[in-house]
């Protein structure tokens, strides 16, 4: 069982024992691929941690670019979690509906916004609900409450800083994506998109940092996977993946590992593969 750490994972006995805490704020913040046929939004009116308030990862964004959920401007961020009475002063616990998918791109967006009391539910809504705990249909009262932003911009790079970082090897580039998908053998999911991987990246595949039931191996054992990829965790690193959310797993599993000086570029991939000026790579690193 993961140790508990209001900043980085608490477990579902952490999230049970502090549940009715007054100052506790619970985040589903499900989202999928398309090809996964799934209605995150439909799936929390019908059934969701009691007191949980929806997140909607798509909408709280930059909605003025072409990509798909950027990083929202802090006015846009500030105002979504004043409507959803997420402020000051909160401790926030985000999950997800896949276990541990999406709910990590909310807890390193809320650290790019500076607020740091913000953990991820290890294995999300399908460990809760297995474990026979409730859930229930009803929405949150909710009360606004005003959040204090200190955008910390090294937590975030963007497409020039990226090819820079390529460039030079000043920082370990890691990809989140499958291994098929990393090497340019399985086509992308969005149209228009090549495949293969920024050159120099390492692939560290979120999925190898999770357990079968879906929840985080140890510290330990992260940093080893990190490791057996050949990431050189003397450098700062920068994480991608298709389009933002699982680079974010990655961030969390460093964090966990005692690694801060990490970033997630936010375009990723989606980004990357469709601009024919850029290089890319395939096969293995």
């Amino acid at each position: 069982m993961a140790q508990d750490d209001p900043r980085t994972l608490v477990s579902t006995d952490w999230l049970a024992a502090h549940i009715k805490d007054p100052d506790l704020r619970i985040l589903d913040a499900s989202w999928y691929m398309p090809a996964h046929n799934r209605d995150p939004r439909a799936e929390y009116d019908a059934a969701h941690i009691p007191g949980a308030r929806f997140f909607d990862i798509d909408e709280i964004s930059d909605l003025r670019s072409d990509l798909p959920h950027m990083v929202p401007p802090v006015e846009k961020f500030m105002s979504r979690m004043r409507a959803l009475g997420v402020g000051d002063g909160h401790q926030v616990v985000v999950y997800d509906g896949a276990g541990t998918f999406s709910a990590p791109r909310v807890w390193w967006l809320f650290k790019l916004m500076g607020q740091n009391d913000v953990a991820v539910l290890d294995g999300g809504l399908p460990k809760w609900q297995a474990e026979g705990r409730a859930i229930e249909d009803m929405p949150p009262i909710i009360r606004d409450r005003h959040m204090t932003v200190r955008r910390q911009n090294h937590l975030v790079k963007d497409v020039t800083q990226v090819s820079s970082a390529s460039k030079l090897g000043d920082f370990e580039i890691v990809d989140a994506r499958a291994a098929p998908r990393f090497k340019g053998e399985a086509p992308e999911p969005r149209e228009g998109i090549r495949a293969g991987h920024i050159p120099g990246a390492k692939n560290v595949p979120f999925g190898e940092l999770l357990g079968s039931d879906g929840t985080m191996k140890s510290p330990e054992d992260q940093r080893a996977v990190f490791e057996a990829a050949g990431v050189d965790l003397s450098k700062p690193v920068i994480t991608s993946c298709g389009s933002g959310i699982t680079a974010a797993v990655l961030c969390l599993a460093m964090q966990r590992f005692g690694k801060t000086d990490f970033a997630l570029y936010d375009g990723s991939w989606t980004e990357w593969g469709a601009f024919p000026t850029l290089p890319i790579s395939t096969g293995e690193a």
